[in-house]
């Protein structure tokens, strides 16, 4: 199973329902992001990963230290349980989850939502991994990941029924840039994926490749 067909099958669905002109502020909100050139600037493989502790959804901490010390990491940041293209993503992990976890590693999922929506969209897609709150976005901004929400996208996400305020707790607008982040057990970040096109994700065949890869590697 694959992402970016559905994905793409989703935008084009999308695209074909909207107002001309709400398409248009939308792809120039899209432009005005891609220009802040956030796939350059965040980590990238080599980099050593920050270390985090954050909430799951039921409020237990979860920290990538001592998940590391069994094995990889698979670490994917998402904008919200509200993105309907974050859902899709999601869903696509979770029927790839033991492919991965066949090589070993571990999978989460991090937002800024606070951890009753989390723990919703945990719920609703029935997702097995863990699934995080990043209260504030810190541990994406030290990913490199954060960007402000543009103002002319505000009203449209509003009348979409997307209430960012309610679910991140904060009128920061802040948001994640989905990035993908596969982590060795040395903590280094053996494969980075970052897109600032909320409608593109990395493949779970790369994933499973990276790690396989980081499996076959020598001590």
């Amino acid at each position: 199973m694959n992402v970016m067909p559905e994905l793409a099958a989703l935008e084009q669905e999308r695209r074909s329902k909207r107002n001309p002109e709400i398409q248009a502020i939308m792809d120039e909100a899209g432009d005005e992001v891609a220009a802040l050139d956030i796939e350059h600037k965040a980590l990238r493989s080599g980099d050593k990963a920050p270390s985090f502790t954050l909430p799951n959804a039921t409020g237990q901490s979860v920290s990538l230290e001592s998940l590391l010390a069994n094995g990889p990491a698979v670490i994917v940041f998402y904008r919200g349980g509200w993105c309907p293209y974050c859902s899709v993503a999601l869903r696509v992990l979770q029927a790839r989850l033991d492919d991965i976890q066949a090589q070993n590693a571990t999978l989460l999922a991090i937002s800024p939502e606070q951890p009753d929506y989390s723990l919703s969209t945990t719920e609703k897609l029935s997702l097995e991994f863990e699934v995080l709150s990043d209260t504030g976005n810190q541990i994406a901004r030290r990913f490199g990941l954060v960007f402000t929400l543009p103002e002319s996208l505000r009203p449209i996400y509003s009348r979409s029924g997307y209430d960012i305020i309610a679910h991140n707790g904060d009128a920061s607008f802040e948001l994640p840039v989905p990035g993908t982040f596969v982590v060795g057990t040395d903590g280094v970040i053996a494969l980075a994926h970052v897109d600032s096109n909320y409608t593109r994700r990395l493949s779970p065949d790369a994933i499973i490749a990276a790690l396989k890869e980081l499996q076959s590697a020598p001590a």
